[in-house]
């Protein structure tokens, strides 16, 4: 195999700098050991190809959004539709009932539903109807978990130790960000994942103040990490028993896990959900969904490009296509695959690997092979430097995975050739790393 060349992209992000601070759009778009990030021209299906015209097998899905691959076709036609007609009103449409009805569908939590531009700006809107619903001001998060990149939002999302972390029942509120407000952190109360104990003992201490209870119903932002058996329905019991709602943020595990996300996967149904990434196949569209009730307390969705026609049209088309006969047969096949490769790459190699997959969401990571059941485990266990080195050289031949995480993303578009060529990659890169 040849490494691929990429002075295209390095002489593009040298340019490309002297006017966008960083040389990209979102610094998420450059991983950590590179010196330069990759800069693509076209996507197609499971592939995207670089300005170099290198071609890679593409794991990393714009970060979740495209499920259905790259350029799917009845996306692209819907939306070549709606531009004939215009892109911004500022009014409702026709099709906006229509996606609101679809998805009270297909989401068992959704009654009703608000949009967004992004899970950020959804979790924003669901931590607020929060508070007006129950009165209450205190929101308990969980250790790891990212829930998006406002103040109040990016408290606690990973830690270099457990130390950092701080004693577990009591754990720090670590601020991520100059500039980030101090304060923001007032109303949180973190706390470790998967662990009913704790969680009950700080509802009884604390119960009359919180309104709700934040969490990803798998854990995938750092980790990834599954819910212990139990664990959701534990959470739905411990916060109606204490008058908190239950927040299931869907951004990640919706339309991924199964059609109706995490909770009709694991038969748990939260009183809001907020959804983003895969609804809307690459047009920044987010939803909170929710009890009637609760979304009509009071708290009315603003925002100039909500409910935008083209992210509607672009949305309905990609509920249509996922409803489709085999696709989440088709994604699990493919991550059936994908994890029984890696353990047998695992055996010839003599290595800890740990891997997973649910519907379109495919779990890799190195230094342990057995689950862990929370944010401090993994940080004792997994070998971070070495799947950072997997994932650098695994994209120098043509295979694109996520930086850091250890979560990737599986699409429609994905086929066995693909599962093959990335598991005759991976024991290529696997035989020279070790």
């Amino acid at each position: 195999m040849e490494r691929l060349r990429t002075v295209n992209s390095k002489a593009l992000y040298e340019e490309t700098k002297e006017y966008v601070t960083d040389g990209v759009g979102s610094y998420f778009h450059r991983a950590k050991y590179q010196d330069y990030p990759i800069c693509m021209i076209r996507g197609k299906g499971s592939k995207l190809y670089d300005v170099d015209g290198n071609e890679y097998i593409d794991y990393v899905a714009g970060f979740g959004p495209m499920l259905l691959g790259y350029c799917p076709e009845e996306v692209d036609r819907a939306v070549t539709e709606q531009l004939k007609f215009g892109t911004h009103f500022s009014a409702p449409t026709r099709t906006l009932g229509a996606l609101g009805k679809r998805l009270t569908e297909i989401i068992p939590s959704a009654e009703q539903v608000v949009f967004q531009n992004s899970g950020t700006e959804a979790v924003m809107y669901a931590l607020r109807l929060a508070r007006a619903y129950t009165g209450r001001y205190k929101i308990i998060k969980f250790e790891g978990q990212y829930h998006g990149w406002s103040d109040e939002e990016k408290i606690t999302i990973t830690a270099n130790s457990v130390e950092e972390l701080g004693d577990r029942e009591h754990p720090n509120k670590i601020i991520h960000s100059k500039g980030q407000r101090l304060s923001s952190a007032d109303d949180l109360i973190v706390l470790p994942w998967n662990d009913l104990e704790i969680l009950e003992k700080t509802l009884q201490e604390q119960g009359d103040e919180i309104a709700a209870v934040i969490t990803e119903p798998i854990m995938c932002d750092s980790g990834p990490i599954l819910p212990l058996p139990y664990y959701l329905e534990g959470l739905r019991e411990l916060t109606t028993q204490y008058g908190a709602l239950l927040i299931f943020d869907e951004v990640i595990t919706g339309f991924r896990t199964a059609l109706g996300g995490a909770q009709q996967y694991y038969g748990v149904t939260p009183d809001l959900s907020t959804f983003a990434k895969a609804v809307g196949s690459g047009y920044p569209i987010s939803v909170v969904a929710g009890k009637k009730e609760i979304l009509g307390c009071g708290i009315h969705a603003a925002g100039t490009f909500n409910a935008n026609p083209l992210c509607v049209a672009a949305a309905l088309a990609t509920m249509d296509a996922l409803s489709k006969p085999g696709v989440y047969e088709h994604l699990d096949h493919l991550g059936k695959l994908l994890c029984d490769g890696f353990r047998v790459l695992a055996e010839k190699y003599n290595l800890k690997i740990y891997t997973r997959h649910i519907g379109g969401i495919f779990i890799l990571y190195f230094g342990f092979d057995h689950d862990v059941h929370d944010f401090r485990e993994w940080l004792e266990v997994a070998d971070v430097a070495f799947y950072e080195r997997f994932v650098q050289e695994m994209e120098a031949y043509g295979v694109r995975l996520t930086d850091e995480r250890g979560r990737e993303y599986l699409s429609v578009a994905h086929t066995e050739e693909d599962i093959s060529r990335t598991l005759k990659v991976a024991d290529f890169v696997l035989g020279k790393l070790t």
